[in-house]
């Protein structure tokens, strides 16, 4: 049986972080290419983890991946937890159309948390409240 909470790269296998594949995403919408997170090396969640916080300037007491994409990034920035009463920080690998943090956000805790991705699949609209590293420009042909 297949350990979902590992790496593929743990498993020996090669895997492309970009895969042009057709797939149905978290939300349900099929898509022609994939962001494979599990490509990314635990070095690289590091790397992210200190650019985020080259953005992130407000304090955090606690982070949270949205599972199962945002537990990698979640061990990346476990060290910049600040102590205190702050804000929380919840985490997720690519953001799409939003479901995955409209359907973990529902505490006041996870609601009013600063929230961060590495990739979106677009412009985040700024209601969102959600901030991402890699920003992939709006579709211009329609699909």
């Amino acid at each position: 049986m297949i350990d979902w909470n590992k790496n593929a790269l743990e498993y020996g296998e090669p895997v492309n972080l970009f895969q042009k594949i057709d797939f149905i995403s978290h939300a349900g919408i099929p898509l022609k290419w994939k962001i494979e997170c599990d490509a990314i090396k635990p070095e690289e969640w590091d790397c992210f983890a200190t650019m985020i916080m080259d953005y992130q300037t407000e304090p955090f007491s606690r982070v949270v991946g949205i599972p199962r994409g945002g537990l990698p990034l979640q061990y990346a920035l476990e060290p910049y937890v600040t102590k205190g009463d702050y804000p929380w920080l919840v985490v997720d690998d690519v953001y799409t159309t939003g479901t995955s943090f409209r359907e973990f956000c529902t505490t006041k805790d996870t609601m009013w948390a600063h929230k961060w991705v590495v990739f979106a699949r677009k412009p985040i609209p700024e209601s969102d409240g959600i901030k991402a590293l890699f920003t992939m420009p709006e579709v211009s042909n329609g699909k």
